[in-house]
Formats: C-alpha cells, sequence, structure tokens
C-alpha cells in the first residue's frame, strides 16, 4: 500500500466527482464539436478535411504534378497539423476521393478508393493523391493573407483557420458528422445552381426563399436518383431540418418471348448497391417478390446496372412498387444544416448559409486586396528611388566610391537624395545593366503598371459594390469552368406522379399504319432487325402499310386529332409493345376513341412549347393557329381543338413555329401561298378564319407548312403528278383564290393530294378500287407551275384516287429481286416545323468478318 508524503498531500485538491465529470465531458464535448466532428459554414469543412488539403498543398501535390503515396500525406498531416489516429486522416482522405460520396471530389485518387458496394479502400501505402483541379479552388490566394491563420498543437507551425474557399463547399459537397449531442447531414447539390442562388443574393439582398429555390431547386445527389416531394426540400431551406425522399431511377427493357426487365440505373445517395442485391434476393427467396425470374449485376465503369427479370406477364409498376417499399432503393435523407459559426454550432437555413458564404468571400476579396495593394506600394516606392538614382547616376557613383563601407553609402544617399532605407538599399542591390536607357524605360512603364494598379485596388477597398462584384464575376467564372448538368431529377409529389412516370427515358421507334394500328419497338429491337435484313413487312393480307415511322422517347406524348375537330393524347410509354412484323393494336382502342372518330392527323410531341403553335386546316378552308402548351393535358375523352361550322371537318393539322409559309390547296387545282404570320394565334374553342376562297362544293385537298426550298408533289385523281417548288406560288395574303397549280377538266380529276417532296420518300395512292399504287419521287417529274401533270401509275379508267399519303416502307424494288433492307426514314417526334423536323436514321449492318488468313 502506497504512503502519502506531507508535500504529496498538500498538492492534493479535494474535488466532487459529479463537478470533475462534468467540466471534464463539456470540455470533451466541445473538442469533439469545434475540432473533430461539425464543418465550418464558411468553407464546409471539418479541421481535418482543412489539414489534409493545406499540407497537400504545402507538399506541392498539385494537379499539374505526378501523383504522391496517400502514406505520404497522411504522414505529413498527422505530424504537422491533426494529433488523431492515422486511419481517421485516411478515412476523410478516402471520402474526398470517391465520386459517389462527394459531388465533386476534391482529391484525385489514383488505386483502389473503395466502391459503391461498400468494398474497403486499401491501405494507404497501395494509394496514391494530388489534390483535383477544384480543390485549388478552395485554396486559391490563401499566401495572400485572405484568412487567419493559428498556431498548430506543439507550437510550431501555422494552419489556417478557414480556407479562402472559392467553392461554396458546405451546399455543393455537402457534409455529415455526428458531435455529442448533435449531428449534422447536409446534402450536396449542383454547383452551377448554387453559383447562380448566390449570384441571385448578392444582386438581390432581401430575396425570400423561393427567389432562391427558382435558381436552387434541390439537393444534386452525386449518384443522381430521384428526389420524390418539394415540401421537406422546402422545410430543408427554410429551417434548417427537412426529410427528402429519394428513389432508384430505374427503365424497362424488352426480351424475346414477351417479357421484361427492371434495369436500375442508379440508386439512391449514401446506399449500398451489393446490400441492395441481397436484399431483393432474400424477398425473392421469401416469396414476396414472385414476379422475378432472375437477378443480375452488370455494372462496370460506366455505370450502375442491375437487370431484374420478370417473369411473363407480370406487371413491371407492381415490381417496382414493391422494391421501392420494402428495399434501399427507397430511402429518406434527413436535413439537419448544422455548421460551426465562428466556432459556435447552429442550424443554419438556406438563405443564411449563403449569406455566411458572401460575408466570407468579400472578407477574403478585402484581404487579398490589402495585401495585394501592400505589395503593389512597396514596389512602387523602390521603382521610384531606382528612377532617382539613374536621373542622378553620376552623383549616386561619386556617393558609393566616396563611401568606406555599404552602410555609410546607404546613409549618403538617404541624406543627400531624400530616399528611404528600403529604396537606398535596392540602389546599393542594382545591377550595372540596369543602366541602359531600355531599362530606364521598362523601369517607368512597370512604374505606371503599379500607380494604375494601386488605384483600383484602392477604389476596391473603398466602394462595397465593386467588392461584391469581384465576388460576382469569379462565381460565373467558377460555374463556367465546373458547372456541370444536374443529375438528381426532383418530381414535385409522390401523388401527382405516376410510378411508371419515375421509369427512366428510353428511345423506342413509334409505327403507324394507314388502317390505325399503332405500336411500339424499342431502339435496339428495331436495330437489330434492320440490320439482320428481316425487313419492314407486316403480318396480315398486305393491304395495310406503314404510314409514319419515328423515333419518340418513352417519355413523349402521341396526340391525334378527329374529323370533328377534337384532340386525344397518351404517352408513348403507354403504347403497346410489339415486334417488327406485327400491326400492333388499333389507335381507337389505345385512345378510347368513339366507334366513329376518323383520326386526320397524328403528332408525336416532346415538349409542349408556347413558342410553337398547332396550325389547323378544315375542308372549307378554315384555318386557326393555337399554342401547344394549350394540348399539354388532354383529358379521357379529348380535349376541343377547333369549333367547326356546320357541315364543316377537320383536314390536317401541323406544328409550326411562327416564322414558316402556309401553302393550301384547292381540289379545284388552285393553291394559295401566304405567311403564317397572317394566321392570328387564338384559343382552342374558336372557328378560325378563312384561310382560301374555294368555290361552291370545293373543298380543301392539300396542306403543306412551307419554308425556304420547300418542294411540293401534286397528285390529281386519274393519276397525274408532278414536283414544284413552293417558291413557284405568288406570295399573297390569306383569303384569296391563289394561283392554279394543277389544270382541271376530265383529264386531269381534282387535285386530291398536295405533299411535301423530299428525298428518298414516296407517297401512296389510295384508290377507289381498293388498290395502293406508289408515287415515286424520283419518277415524277419536277415541272413549272403551269405545266400539266404526268401519268405515274396504270389505273383503271372507272378508277379513281381518293387519298395521297406518306409512306414509310421503303421500296423493294423490281419482283424477284432482293435488294438489301434499308430502314424508313425516321423522325425524331413532331414539335419542330416542318423542313427541320426529318432526321434520317442511317442504321448500317454490322461489317462483314474479315477472312481468315
Amino acid at each position: 500500500m502506497a504512503v502519502i508524503t506531507p508535500q504529496q498531500r498538500e498538492r492534493i485538491v479535494a474535488r466532487s466527482i459529479e463537478e470533475e465529470m462534468r467540466e471534464s465531458f463539456i470540455d470533451y464535448s466541445m473538442s469533439v464539436i469545434v475540432q473533430r466532428a461539425l464543418p465550418d459554414v464558411r468553407d464546409g469543412l471539418k479541421p481535418v478535411h482543412r489539414r489534409i488539403l493545406y499540407a497537400m498543398q504545402e507538399a506541392g501535390l498539385i494537379p499539374t504534378r505526378p501523383y504522391k503515396k496517400s502514406a505520404t500525406v497522411v504522414g505529413d498531416v498527422l505530424g504537422k497539423y491533426h494529433p488523431h489516429g492515422d486511419q481517421s486522416v485516411y478515412d476523410a482522405l478516402v471520402r474526398m476521393v470517391q465520386d459517389f460520396a462527394l459531388r465533386y471530389p476534391l482529391v484525385d485518387g489514383q488505386g483502389n478508393f473503395g466502391s459503391i458496394d461498400g468494398d474497403s479502400p486499401a491501405a494507404y501505402r497501395y494509394t496514391e493523391a494530388r489534390l483535383s483541379p477544384l480543390a485549388t479552388e478552395m485554396l486559391a490566394d490563401i499566401e495572400k493573407d485572405t484568412v487567419a491563420f493559428s498556431p498548430n498543437f506543439d507550437d510550431r507551425l501555422r494552419e489556417p483557420q478557414v480556407l479562402p474557399a472559392a467553392v461554396p463547399n458546405l451546399l455543393v459537397n455537402g457534409s455529415s458528422g455526428i458531435a455529442v449531442g448533435m449531428s449534422t447531414n447536409v446534402p450536396p447539390h449542383n454547383l452551377a445552381e448554387v453559383v447562380a442562388a448566390t449570384v441571385h443574393l448578392l444582386d438581390h439582398p432581401e430575396c425570400s426563399l423561393d427567389d432562391l429555390m427558382a435558381h436552387l431547386p434541390g439537393p444534386d445527389f452525386p449518384t443522381g436518383a430521384l428526389v420524390v416531394g418539394t415540401q421537406g426540400i422546402r422545410d430543408a431551406y427554410a429551417t434548417g431540418r427537412g426529410r427528402v425522399v429519394m428513389k432508384a431511377r430505374a427503365y424497362r427493357e424488352s426480351r424475346r418471348g414477351g417479357k421484361e426487365q427492371l434495369v436500375i440505373s442508379e440508386i439512391p445517395y449514401g446506399t449500398n448497391k451489393s446490400r441492395i442485391l441481397e436484399q431483393i434476393a432474400e424477398l425473392t427467396r421469401a416469396g414476396k417478390l414472385g414476379d422475378i425470374a432472375d437477378l443480375r449485376d452488370e455494372s462496370d465503369r460506366e455505370g450502375i446496372r442491375v437487370v431484374i427479370e420478370l417473369k411473363r406477364g407480370a406487371d413491371a409498376a407492381k415490381v417496382m412498387e414493391k422494391l421501392y417499399k420494402w428495399t434501399a432503393l427507397q430511402t429518406t435523407f434527413g436535413v439537419i444544416s448544422l455548421a460551426l459559426d465562428n466556432g459556435v454550432p447552429r442550424e443554419f437555413p438556406l438563405k443564411t448559409i449563403l449569406e455566411r458564404f458572401r460575408e466570407h468571400r468579400i472578407q477574403v476579396v478585402v484581404r487579398r486586396s490589402r495585401w495585394e495593394l501592400g505589395r503593389a506600394r512597396d514596389e512602387a516606392h523602390v521603382l521610384q528611388g531606382l528612377l532617382i538614382a539613374l536621373k542622378r547616376i553620376d552623383q549616386v557613383i561619386a556617393i558609393i566610391r566616396g563611401s568606406r563601407n555599404r552602410e555609410t553609402a546607404a546613409r549618403k544617399l538617404e541624406k543627400e537624395l531624400k530616399l528611404s532605407e528600403r529604396q537606398a538599399e535596392a540602389i546599393l542591390a542594382m545591377r550595372l545593366s540596369r543602366l541602359t536607357q531600355l531599362e530606364t524605360k521598362e523601369l517607368r512603364e512597370r512604374l505606371e503598371e503599379l500607380e494604375a494598379r494601386i488605384g483600383e485596388l484602392e477604389a476596391l477597398l473603398a466602394s462595397p459594390e465593386r467588392q461584391i462584384a469581384v465576388v460576382r464575376a469569379e462565381l460565373l467564372a467558377l460555374a463556367g469552368t465546373y458547372g456541370d448538368p444536374r443529375r438528381t431529377t426532383i418530381l414535385e409529389s409522390e401523388k401527382s406522379v405516376r410510378l411508371q412516370d419515375m421509369l427512366a427515358v428510353e428511345e423506342v421507334v413509334v409505327m403507324l399504319t394507314r388502317e390505325g394500328y399503332v405500336r411500339q419497338v424499342p431502339m435496339p429491337v428495331y436495330q437489330r432487325g434492320v440490320a439482320s435484313g428481316r425487313g419492314m413487312q407486316m403480318e396480315g393480307d398486305g393491304s395495310d402499310f406503314l404510314e409514319r415511322v419515328l423515333v419518340a422517347a418513352t417519355d413523349d406524348t402521341l396526340l391525334a386529332f378527329t374529323a370533328d375537330g377534337r384532340a386525344y393524347g397518351t404517352g408513348v410509354r403507354d403504347l403497346p409493345e410489339a415486334g417488327l412484323t406485327t400491326r400492333g393494336k388499333r389507335l381507337h382502342a389505345v385512345l378510347d376513341l368513339p366507334k366513329q372518330a376518323e383520326v386526320v392527323e397524328v403528332h408525336l410531341v416532346s415538349e409542349f412549347r408556347e413558342d410553337r403553335t398547332l396550325l389547323f386546316a378544315t375542308a372549307e378552308g378554315t384555318v386557326k393557329r393555337t399554342t401547344l402548351d394549350q394540348f399539354a393535358r388532354p383529358r379521357a375523352g379529348g380535349v376541343e381543338a377547333i369549333s367547326l361550322r356546320s357541315g364543316d371537318r377537320l383536314a390536317f393539322v401541323a406544328v409550326t413555329d411562327g416564322e414558316s409559309e402556309i401553302v393550301l390547296a384547292g381540289r379545284g387545282g388552285r393553291a394559295i401561298r401566304f405567311p403564317e404570320t397572317d394566321v392570328p394565334v387564338m384559343g382552342r374553342a374558336t372557328q378560325g378564319v378563312r384561310g382560301m376562297k374555294l368555290d361552291r362544293g370545293e373543298k380543301l385537298g392539300g396542306m403543306v407548312i412551307s419554308r425556304g426550298g420547300t418542294e411540293l408533289c401534286a397528285v390529281t385523281a386519274r393519276g397525274q403528278a408532278k414536283r414544284v417548288a413552293a417558291d413557284e406560288l405568288p406570295l399573297q395574303k390569306r383569303d384569296g383564290k391563289g394561283a392554279l397549280l394543277v389544270p382541271g377538266g376530265k383529264e386531269y380529276g381534282d387535285l386530291v393530294g398536295l405533299r411535301e417532296s423530299m428525298p428518298g420518300q414516296d407517297l401512296a395512292a389510295l384508290t377507289t378500287a381498293g388498290r395502293r399504287l406508289r408515287v415515286r419521287r424520283d419518277e415524277v417529274p419536277a415541272l413549272p407551275r403551269e405545266a400539266a401533270p404526268v401519268p405515274f401509275g396504270d389505273l383503271a379508267k372507272s378508277d379513281r384516287i381518293t387519298l395521297v399519303t406518306p409512306i414509310a416502307e421503303r421500296d423493294t424494288g423490281t419482283p424477284g429481286e432482293s435488294p438489301p433492307p434499308a430502314p424508313p426514314p425516321l423522325t425524331r417526334g413532331d414539335t419542330e416545323p416542318a423542313g427541320e423536323m426529318e432526321v434520317v436514321v442511317t442504321l448500317e449492318p454490322p461489317p462483314a468478318a474479315e477472312p481468315e488468313p
């Protein structure tokens, strides 16, 4: 048993154990809060991250220099600034490398730094690192006294208390940490959007939260995926706390035999892909996901690809609903915007975070300007002394030669030339080569530059408006260099979005037949079919044919217009999927049209834009324009597109851009060309104005939207056709009779079709006898407007052509020959005006294998 001496007893202080524990725990808590777990609101960094970046810059690990071992970085940080364990430093370094953890990584790593599957990184002796380009923006100008420094743990070195941080890093890369009794969880955001919101705050200091959210709508996670609901985002931005629901992004793929598979391409932020696969497998084995036939992870360096094969007849949307419910494909990000404000932990709303960053950057600009001003004044002061010495060089040489030593010469120069000590020392250090006239001129020019720079810096320091302008310009330059598109899609609310809408966009080919059948074919299936030479012929008796083949995205909308003036719409995603040779499903059934409805036009719309209009023309010659955005949400049962007069019917519909010309042709053979702007823009439930004067009993025979160089193809009822340039028709006002395009009479019959003629595209002419004649473009001559058309097909005396329509099938050539199959011309939607919307997609078959030697 140890004996306590009287001297030791004198040093013992009686103290309550409760009081000692309380004070010690408070000291420990504050150390964890301030020195380890929470970021600073100004640069968004915890001390360990700040020390790593600063140590790497000191070691010269900039982006333009070679990598160095991570062990070197860890050793420097431990030995100089961070008196904690090496694993804590390396873990922080690893996270700054991972592109799935940080939206904009601050460290450029080489080697195994872990994966989204939860794999551990290699030891720091195996990996290498250097600063990323964006990290240099965090450290820019730190040598110019822009931030305060404090002693390191042993008072041997000094370290920055905060980085200059040209990047709003707290919002851009987010932060997470658990302190004692508090935690932080800030989501990452898009750099360009954060900069836009900050610039708006600089320009409008009294702006509201709604104003900021117009530029910064919500988080942008490095793993992409979906955010469902905006109320949680708004709560987080308004109070510092909110709940953000994240969902994986998925899309469907068609397989042989009518089966489907779901492909997960993006997962929620912070989730483990391997764990998600385990959850799906466990649920499948337990019988909760009975529609899943197989599960594969096909992810590679290009991105995530988790394939879930479904059984035949399975409902993909219901499967995804269960996956969201029971797995980490749907998770919640609890936003806690807690950070240190002058060493005090606080929860920050969005505007306050941006204000703190603004104040920090203004202070950085001011301190940098003061430092640069001091340097500029010092250099200018020295140059003034040198110029004085050069002007009186003989006297200077005499003083120097007559002095016993350097100190005496300096004192004499100061006294006789009235120079400062700094100027005198500079003169004594001046080389003889600077006595030339050229050097003197250069010194004067440099002095002028410095005086101009001094004036700029003084004006900057005296003007808060100029300081804000500098911060603004630097932020915009930063966004221009490092900004990138948003990865995460934000959906308004869970109730307003169907599960099908959350499936990722897929490119498909939409096919419409003359008899009103429609189908969608996945683009890979279409490409394989064309490359394999199977062609585009459909099953059946051969009477039906492809009228239109268009490239579309599954989030596009199919708009159909009926003769009674109504518009019906459905998503391309909801069109039936079919193979290349099947006809698909009747459009009436897809759109739930009345049995007697006659579909006159079909258009694919990818975006309902206000600057695009739908141009309607009726059989009686009435025309009307309505903005495309008024058809964005067609109701079940359709919406009224145009109000028709008694006995009239809708005949033609086209999409225009407001800068085109309209060509209308009556069945009597006359045609009129007038500017589109002559037709006023009206609402949906309106009748329109007269576009062309028709004779009694005459109907409209065709409409073409013309731009420069448009060529027309006119077809008569007796089987004659000709091509003519639209510019040959005189440009006039609407509501005229027009000019003769095709002569009338029994020899030619009525003009039954007027279509735009484009290279590579033929027309189909349907007759009263049920025949289909092909109007081959290359065989129809280009003639002047006054010339008569020429016959193009063998037509019986009693037969008449009633309708001319586009044809998407390629000509099969002479019977008995088998020309190589060519894909039909594909168009991407119809939201672009005529003359711009045609996009011919050439699908070349795979190259033949080279013969073996």
